[in-house]
């Protein structure tokens, strides 16, 4: 999916023994047309709604710099250790709320704003072409669109081999896959920033309870 000019980041962090803690990093700001970054506003409007008691948010811009997101999104898992992280961006093509599946390595000839790009074209060099989530996006896509939302949701394969793929695939590479993707449409189209928080609300939840649900079968494997 083509894709605009953000990439919010959340990262969720916990233990079986200890609340989870979601922490939000702000994306990236205005870009090219965008002068309002739809998803900002939205992770800004998620920011507001919460997400329970149990899940702590931390805000973070991250800059439209490839070199930025080399060095930020390892120190953040660093920081964190986290067990998820999310990331929320902008895409200028979307009509719906979507879920990427995946992040791809080689293709990163878009250059940012400081006009860079890798002179290798890719975010890690020897690693997979592609790198899937750990999250089933097509049953998060099912739970949400049957809760009655109110808004569009879809699945896509592609992230757009710019920035929030780049970001996207730096993630999961680190975090072996524990990692997630939304893509949102520009403001208004056809979506408002509330409409754009819910939406994310609703599909972070899913996918915690999805994952919770993965863990718990796990453990109780292991148990046996």
């Amino acid at each position: 999916m083509p894709e605009g000019s953000t990439d919010d980041q959340a990262i969720l962090n916990g233990c079986p023994s200890t609340p989870p803690h979601f922490n939000l990093h702000e994306g990236f700001g205005p870009f090219g047309e965008h002068t309002v970054n739809a998803s900002w506003v939205a992770v800004q409007e998620l920011k507001t709604l919460g997400l329970g008691n149990d899940v702590d948010l931390h805000v973070y811009e991250v800059p439209v710099e490839y070199q930025k997101v080399q060095s930020l999104v390892p120190s953040l898992w660093k920081q964190y250790h986290p067990q998820l992280v999310v990331h929320v961006g902008l895409s200028g093509m979307a009509t719906t709320v979507t879920l990427e599946k995946c992040g791809r390595n080689h293709g990163y000839k878009g250059l940012d704003n400081c006009s860079f790009c890798p002179d290798s074209q890719c975010c890690v060099e020897g690693g997979p072409e592609c790198i899937d989530s750990v999250i089933d996006m097509d049953s998060v896509c099912k739970r949400v669109t049957a809760s009655g939302l109110g808004v569009a949701v879809s699945v896509s394969k592609d992230a757009g081999r710019y920035l929030c793929d780049y970001t996207y695939y730096t993630s999961l590479y680190l975090s072996h896959g524990r990692s997630a993707f939304i893509h949102v449409p520009p403001l208004d189209k056809p979506y408002s920033g509330e409409d754009l928080g819910r939406a994310l609300r609703a599909i972070v939840l899913e996918m915690l309870d999805l994952l919770a649900q993965a863990e718990d079968k796990i453990n109780c494997q292991h148990g046996h």
